[in-house]
């Protein structure tokens, strides 16, 4: 901004001095020279500032998808059969990958297909996991090389995918909601908003805190839910008495979610808010898995 307010500067005293001069040519061939003697300095400032330069970054695209689709055509194609869709379109995004070649009436085709994991190797290489699921249950991971342009707007397989092990399982860590709260004002409070909003059974926002806004879920996934478990970080949530006004606390609840396609057990975490002897929703974060059976 400084650099840009003293090029204006000297721009304006460009302007001034040619001003002067179609002013003194009028007034002589003297004041002429005068007049020129005075400007070359101020036009040179002028002409040496340059502009300062604007970089931006560039984030490598991840080619996960393209991988995720290579498999799921691959795996869904034959050697046998070259010209089916699948297969032209495995073999035109790896042209020096092998089609598979199952046994007749082999169980070789997949429910779904996922990528699980990238990995960038340097020079636009990269290594993708990808998940096949079958109908029985069983999960095969498969290791695709790709390779990237640099903008990002192109990739191929460069070989055949190889099977490899399974990613493997982090330890969870410990639940920071070690407070079990038990029937009352704080339990009702949950079971009443998760119910409007989830089965629209009431309007969402007589249970949130001022300035809170929240929609339910439309059009509502259930008929009816039940809560199952309340726990809280905080011991006031399990108190007897209601707390004071603005006193805040963060709890978990597991619901059990009712349709005509069955029962569906839920999680998910809130911060409740005391306000006027009575709780109420401050958020609505996400869910999380919960430790421990039902209350």
């Amino acid at each position: 901004m400084a650099a840009g307010a003293r090029l204006e500067a000297m721009r304006r005293r460009v302007r001034l001095s040619r001003l002067v001069v179609w002013t003194v040519i009028a007034a002589g061939p003297v004041a002429l020279a005068v007049a020129l003697a005075s400007t070359p300095t101020t036009v040179a400032a002028a002409t040496t500032t340059s502009p300062a330069l604007v970089r931006t970054a560039s984030t490598a695209a991840d080619p996960a998808g393209y991988a995720q689709l290579f498999i799921g055509a691959w795996l869904r194609s034959s050697a046998a059969d070259v010209t089916s869709p699948q297969a032209r379109l495995a073999q035109s995004m790896a042209p020096d990958a092998d089609l598979p070649d199952p046994a007749p009436g082999a169980q070789s085709k997949p429910a779904s297909v996922t990528a699980v994991r990238s990995a960038q190797r340097g020079g636009g290489a990269w290594l993708v996991t990808v998940a096949a699921q079958y109908a029985d249950g069983s999960v095969r991971y498969y290791a695709v090389p790709v390779t990237a342009d640099r903008s990002g707007g192109a990739f191929a397989v460069t070989g055949a995918p190889g099977v490899v092990a399974g990613p493997g399982r982090v330890a969870v860590p410990g639940s920071p909601y070690g407070v079990t709260v038990p029937d009352g004002d704080l339990v009702s409070a949950v079971g009443e908003f998760l119910g409007a909003y989830l089965t629209s059974s009431g309007e969402v926002s007589r249970y949130l805190a001022p300035g809170v806004g929240l929609a339910a879920v439309s059009p509502a996934p259930y008929t009816g839910v039940t809560v199952q478990q309340v726990v809280a970080v905080e011991k006031s949530a399990a108190a007897e008495r209601m707390p004071g006004d603005g006193t805040r606390v963060r709890i978990a609840a597991r619901v059990e979610a009712r349709d005509t396609a069955g029962r569906w057990p839920l999680a998910y975490e809130l911060t409740m808010r005391a306000r006027s002897g009575r709780w109420e929703v401050a958020a609505l974060e996400s869910a999380a898995a919960l430790s421990g059976g039902a209350r």
